[in-house]
């Protein structure tokens, strides 16, 4: 009786590992930004961020730094978010702004853009 349960927890165990889809790693992948492209000089304060979408990825880690991120003063976005675009309102300044893709077990590294903003 003892093997017989033991064939049958082994068999439902192997049945189970079936069921486990593998993670599709990423990481190797770069996000291909959209807007604001690089050195952008924009005339609106609601700053629309697009990047196309990477296959594979559930999310993308945004931020954005004044005037940049080795000497930021502020981030002024650091989001998670399933889509690919975010609008914000921001005040004239200069900026980088950077982006992710991320899944369960990947993320790849950051695609980065400097903008500005003036009125």
């Amino acid at each position: 009786m003892k093997r017989i349960a033991l064939f049958i927890s082994i068999v439902i165990s192997i049945i189970a590992c079936e069921d486990i889809t593998e993670i599709e790693d990423i990481s190797d992948k770069t996000v291909t930004i959209l807007a604001p492209t690089n050195n952008a000089i924009l005339d609106t304060l609601i700053t629309t961020f697009t990047w196309e979408a990477i296959e594979d990825a559930d999310n993308y880690y945004v931020q954005v730094a004044t005037p940049n991120f080795e000497q930021a003063t502020q981030i002024v976005i650091d989001t998670l978010l399933a889509n690919t675009s975010y609008s914000k309102l921001l005040p004239a300044n200069s900026y980088e702004w950077r982006v992710r893709a991320e899944n369960s077990g990947y993320k790849t590294g950051y695609t980065q853009q400097h903008f500005s903003i003036e009125n």
